[in-house]
């Protein structure tokens, strides 16, 4: 089954429980929120979603009009079943062209072509939104990445977390991650444990505060947890650092 252009009231809901051995693609044209087992979010439009058969699905209008294009199908075609972003929204920076495919495939559905051309058309559909996935610096997301990063390492003892950095930046947690660690070689959670640890050795070293004190200056909840986490960067308890630059100065 498929849709193109479909347009639904306000108040629509999409809701499934089991999505009974199908896959279901859509392209948003309006602005999704969407659920999952993080919680609700708004998305801006332009964004589109594969759900896997037998997942829970869990999306609808947001305050207006709701626009998309979708189609439900069966696969065991590679580009589908290993599609890498399944189950969640993620930007499409061509819309248009992929709207265009969503037509042909609607007209070549109604002609009753399955097997030739409707197959070639699902193909390529795939295969431009697995390029736009794939595409290396993402130069709509290439300076908010950066002044996200600027923001972790000037302040690393904020209540950092993926969901709420994906949603300053309107992107799902899941291409957040793939997107930082494209351009940057780390994830945006590295980045803000090394952006700690880096503040916690200063601490350790020009002050005489306690490592509990030291833990909760850097964003830690925990003095335990703090202690793990510099023990695994570090290969050393904090109060061995501090013991060992203390040793190292009065050399």
């Amino acid at each position: 089954m498929i849709g193109y252009d479909a347009v639904h009231p306000s108040d629509f809901v999409y809701d499934v429980q089991q999505n009974r051995g199908y896959y279901l693609l859509i392209l948003t044209h309006t602005p999704l929120r969407f659920r999952d087992e993080d919680g609700e979010r708004v998305y801006p439009a332009h964004h589109a979603a594969l759900f896997s058969p037998a997942s829970r699905i869990h999306y609808g209008a947001c305050g207006e009009t709701y626009g998309n294009d979708w189609i439900i199908f069966s696969s065991d075609e590679a580009y589908v079943t290993h599609f890498p972003l399944q189950n969640r929204p993620f930007p499409v920076m061509d819309p248009e062209y992929c709207h265009n495919l969503f037509q042909l495939l609607t007209w070549e559905h109604m002609q009753g072509d399955y097997e030739n051309v409707t197959s070639q058309l699902m193909a390529l559909l795939f295969r431009k939104l697995q390029a736009q996935i794939d595409q290396p610096g993402d130069a709509d997301y290439r300076l908010e990445l950066a002044a996200l990063r600027r923001r972790i390492m000037s302040q690393p003892r904020e209540n950092w977390n993926v969901s709420d950095m994906a949603a300053q930046l309107h992107i799902s947690a899941g291409y957040l991650h793939l997107l930082y660690k494209r351009q940057f070689g780390v994830t945006c959670m590295d980045d803000v444990i090394a952006s700690r640890i880096r503040l916690a050795k200063d601490y350790l070293v020009h002050t005489q505060l306690r490592v509990q004190e030291i833990a909760s200056m850097c964003g830690y909840s925990s003095a335990e947890h703090f202690s793990r986490q510099f023990h695994r960067l570090c290969g050393m308890s904090p109060g061995q650092y501090r013991r060992m630059a203390l040793a190292d100065g009065q050399k």
